[in-house]
């Protein structure tokens, strides 16, 4: 990318004849790259104080240079980002995204208190649950990001990847009533026999570790930094508490069948949050394999 941007300043000076000033004049240190596709993440380095906008968002580069923003599913394939550095230099970097194609699955059969909750006290248990998830995502840790690259957080066979929207048909158990409901899976499930180890993918701090939400069962949030938070469910105990700060591959928890499941497994999933804005209805989950391409040292190549 910073060759692009010398060969741009030397066009205009050919154009405006002051070649002089082109070859002598500051390159902006800038780039953009990261997970590159629908439901992946963009990357952008910059100095301190750099506003990258992306969309109608902008975001400003910290001390260590980064500026993160998630991509939706349906995120524009061929798109820029506006960048202003703090010496008063602008440009508009190009962004190509790869394309994403998700399932359409009927799932039939279910319990459909697995899907909804149904009586006064599923109703209850989901509403405290409702609000100790947002109670962590509005906290906002300092970490390091994707810039210290993401591993699987456990070991297991992969059986439903981030995306397929699925239609659920089923009885209710408690009630003996129909239900349907369709959803997007927003996680990335890996097939594991009960207690397996569950580990960081990535360092950050604990923002909610509780062993009993309803749809989720025992439930751990890792705030990586940058808006990023990992989400890890249906785990049948936990090793860490909120506040503690953990590195790659330190032990979480152990899987479980807890929760709204129907068998055994590690539900990941990776939430961005705008960091920009004390709402949180534009907050979205995002592509958790895609984090796994992203390599130390190469986010922005």
């Amino acid at each position: 990318m910073i060759h692009m941007i010398r060969d741009l300043i030397a066009a205009i000076a050919l154009l405006t004849g002051t070649t002089a000033h082109a070859e002598t004049a500051p390159m902006m240190p800038v780039s953009c790259g990261g997970a590159l596709a629908q439901g992946g993440l963009l990357v952008c380095e910059g100095p301190e104080g750099a506003a990258f906008t992306y969309g109608d968002l902008t975001l400003t580069a910290g001390a260590d240079g980064l500026a993160v923003f998630g991509l939706k599913r349906n995120a524009e394939l061929e798109t820029s980002v506006g960048v202003e550095t703090p010496a008063g230099m602008s440009t508009s970097l190009p962004i190509t995204l790869a394309t994403r194609k998700d399932d359409y699955r009927v799932i039939e059969g279910l319990d459909c208190d697995k899907v909804d909750a149904r009586t006064p006290e599923q109703k209850d248990h989901a509403a405290r649950s409702w609000v100790k998830k947002q109670d962590a995502f509005a906290s906002f840790n300092p970490g390091p990001g994707p810039s210290t690259g993401f591993v699987v957080p456990s070991v297991g066979r992969p059986t439903s990847p981030f995306g397929p929207t699925r239609k659920y048909i089923g009885v209710s158990a408690e009630t003996g009533e129909a239900c349907e409901s369709t959803s997007v899976h927003r996680g990335y499930d890996l097939a594991t026999p009960i207690g397996t180890p569950v580990t960081a993918p990535a360092s950050g701090t604990v923002v909610l570790a509780d062993p009993d939400l309803y749809y989720e069962g025992g439930t751990v949030f890792l705030d990586h930094g940058h808006g990023l938070v990992s989400v890890f469910i249906h785990l049948s105990s936990i090793d860490v508490e909120v506040g503690d700060v953990v590195e790659r591959g330190d032990l979480l928890a152990k899987t479980g069948n807890t929760g709204r499941t129907t068998g055994p497994h590690l539900h990941w999933a990776v939430k961005w949050r705008n960091p920009a804005s004390d709402s949180r209805d534009g907050d979205f989950y995002i592509d958790p394999a895609l984090l796994l391409e992203l390599e130390t040292g190469q986010l922005l190549d």
